[in-house]
C-alpha cells in the first residue's frame, strides 16, 4: 500500500475533535476523525489532504487509512485517492431516522417534483445546520450549489428556518452568538426580525424564503413530525425566483408534509412539539391554538 500518496487541499467543514497529538486519544477517535474528513464536494482525498484536514502526521494517517481500506470503510483509487467505501455507505443507510424517513418521503417528493417540475428536498437538523438527505430535481430547475449530504444555514434557508423554529431556544441563541452570515442583500441577519419569522413558522408550520441564500432562488418549506409530534425533518420546494407563486405552492407542500408525517405515525391529536417540548394542535391545518 505504499502507493497511498498524493496531494489534495481540503478546506471544508471541520469536526470539533481534539488534536490527534493530544495525549490519551484513542485509536477509534482517530479513525473517526479520518472518516469525518470526507464531506460533500470533497469526496476524494489523498493522504496529504487527510493529514492537513485532521492535523495528524501523514504516517499516522497512512496507517489508519490502510486499516480503513482493509475493512471496506474506505476505497482506494488507482491514483491513490481515497473515497468513502461501499461498506461504510451501507452502514450509513441503516441510520434509524434518515432511511425510514427517505423511504416514506420519496413517493410524496416524486409527486411534488412531477407536479411542479422544481427541486424538492428533504432535510434534517444536524450539527447546527440543515443537512439535505434527499433531493429530486428536474433539468429545468434553478441551479443550486448545495447537494445531498451537504448542509444549509438555518437562518436563511426555508428548511433551515422550519428546523430552527422547532428547535430549542439554545439553538437560536447559539446561532445568534456565532453571528448570522449575510449571503445576499435579502438575508435576514437581524435577530429580532428572525425570531419574529420563526414564531410565524411555528404557528403556520411553513417558511418562505425569497433569495435569502441564493440569488434567483426562492423556497417554501414545511415541517414533518414523528409519532410523538416532534419535528424531525423539513420538506421544501426550491424554485427560480418569479417562476412559481410560492403562496400557491404552499398547500401542495404542506399536504405532502402532513402525508409523510402520518406515514411516520403522527396524527393531529398528538399536536406538534418544539425543541422545548411545547405542544401545539390543529397540525392538519398548519396552525396552533396553544404553545
Amino acid at each position: 500500500m505504499n502507493e497511498l500518496t498524493g496531494r489534495c487541499s481540503f478546506n471544508g467543514y471541520n469536526r470539533a475533535m481534539p488534536p490527534t497529538s493530544e495525549p490519551g486519544r484513542s485509536v477509534s477517535s482517530r479513525l473517526l476523525q479520518v472518516l469525518f474528513a470526507f464531506r460533500p464536494g470533497h469526496t476524494r482525498l489523498t493522504l496529504a489532504g487527510l493529514a492537513r484536514r485532521t492535523g495528524m502526521p501523514q504516517a499516522t494517517v497512512r496507517r489508519l487509512a490502510i486499516e480503513l481500506v482493509a475493512a471496506g470503510a474506505l476505497d482506494r483509487a488507482s491514483d491513490g485517492a481515497l473515497t468513502v467505501g461501499t461498506r461504510l455507505w451501507q452502514l450509513g443507510a441503516l441510520a434509524p431516522l434518515t432511511e425510514p424517513l427517505r423511504t416514506v418521503a420519496l413517493p410524496f417528493m416524486e409527486d411534488l417534483s412531477t407536479a411542479l417540475q422544481q427541486h424538492v428536498q428533504l432535510a434534517v437538523l444536524e450539527g447546527g445546520e440543515a443537512v439535505i438527505v434527499e433531493r429530486l430535481s428536474t433539468p429545468s430547475a434553478v441551479g443550486l450549489v448545495s447537494q445531498v449530504g451537504g448542509g444549509l444555514p438555518l437562518h436563511c434557508s426555508a428548511v433551515g428556518k422550519v428546523l430552527l423554529a422547532h428547535g430549542d431556544a439554545g439553538l437560536f441563541d447559539a446561532l445568534v452568538e456565532r453571528g448570522l452570515d449575510r449571503f445576499t442583500p435579502q438575508t435576514i441577519i437581524d435577530p429580532v426580525r428572525l425570531r419574529r419569522e420563526l414564531g410565524d413558522c411555528r404557528r403556520t408550520g411553513t417558511a418562505i424564503v425569497r433569495e435569502e441564500l441564493t440569488p434567483g432562488a426562492d423556497s417554501v418549506a414545511t415541517r414533518i413530525m414523528d409519532v410523538e409530534g416532534r419535528v424531525v425533518a423539513a420538506l421544501s420546494v426550491v424554485v427560480r425566483s418569479g417562476s412559481v407563486s410560492l403562496t400557491a405552492a404552499v398547500p401542495s407542500v404542506v399536504t405532502s408534509g402532513l402525508g409523510i408525517s402520518r406515514r411516520l405515525g403522527w396524527n393531529p391529536n398528538v399536536g406538534v412539539r418544539d425543541g422545548n417540548n411545547c405542544r401545539s394542535f390543529n397540525g392538519d391545518r398548519g396552525s396552533a391554538h396553544t404553545r
